[in-house]
């Protein structure tokens, strides 16, 4: 039997493509095999599927494919960036940040490397250094939710409640499906007080998410705030009863339920 020519070729990436963007990755894998039997230094077929073995957590096989993928192309900054992906899910963070930096090297302009690189750095408690990264991945990408929304994440963290409110209105302005920057919209104004607008907030995305446990957890803590103890112990009791573990133990931590540690409806609600 003959090999593949290049038209066999084409027609298989085309599918195997097709299969990821339909999140089958195990399905595109078998297809980029086959490729790869015929042509080993296909470079595409190398990257995506390293791409689909990062997505089926199959790390150390991603790793492969980037590495056959840096010896043909020594400057490939994806290939670098998600080699450092896959390092990274596997606990090597020296190994990871060291691919994000020759990803950056690579290429100054591919923002994604910035992205993992401030991800990286804030899973290492480096703050002030995650959100530089972040800030030149937002320069690069402005139109793109994910470093923004980060940002916004560690703003939140470092108690810089305005600044985070900033970055997820910029992003629900940009992408107004973005659910989780709307909520956390919601979560930054109960921080500074707003507890009414962050309750509107809520209600709009209980309006397509009821059982949203986050959610419901959040308007409760508003409505504590806000002295409206009756409707917060219903919303309190909804997301305890969906999940009652972790909602008793943010319950219990809970600064703005300190005022229910007497109400006796709340002390057997959260087993305090």
């Amino acid at each position: 039997m003959g090999g593949l020519d290049s038209k066999d070729s084409e027609d298989l990436m085309y599918h195997a493509m097709s299969l990821m963007e339909k999140n089958q990755p195990k399905g595109a894998i078998a297809l980029f095999n086959k490729i790869l039997k015929q042509d080993p230094k296909n470079t595409s077929a190398l990257y995506n599927k390293g791409l689909a073995l990062n997505q089926i957590k199959k790390y150390s096989d991603a790793i492969t494919c980037f590495y056959q993928l840096l010896e043909i192309n020594p400057n490939d900054a994806a290939a670098f960036n998600n080699k450092g992906i896959a390092m990274a899910e596997m606990g090597n963070i020296q190994g990871a940040s060291e691919c994000y930096d020759l990803a950056i090297k690579a290429d100054p302009k591919y923002g994604p490397s910035y992205f993992n690189k401030g991800v990286l750095l804030d899973r290492l408690q480096d703050h002030e250094e995650a959100l530089n990264y972040l800030n030149k991945a937002i320069t690069i990408e402005p139109r793109k939710p994910n470093a923004q929304f980060y940002k916004g994440i560690i703003l939140g963290k470092l108690k810089k409640h305005e600044e985070a409110l900033n970055c997820f209105e910029n992003v629900h302005k940009i992408h107004p499906s973005h659910m989780d920057a709307f909520f956390h919209m919601g979560i930054e104004l109960a921080e500074l007080g707003n507890h009414k607008k962050a309750i509107e907030i809520f209600d709009q995305i209980l309006a397509k998410y009821k059982d949203n446990v986050n959610i419901i957890y959040a308007k409760s803590r508003s409505k504590t705030a806000l002295g409206e103890f009756t409707e917060s112990l219903d919303l309190l009791k909804k997301a305890v009863k969906l999940s009652p573990k972790t909602i008793r133990a943010w319950a219990k931590e809970e600064k703005v339920f300190e005022t229910l540690h007497s109400n006796n409806e709340f002390r057997k609600l959260v087993k305090l």
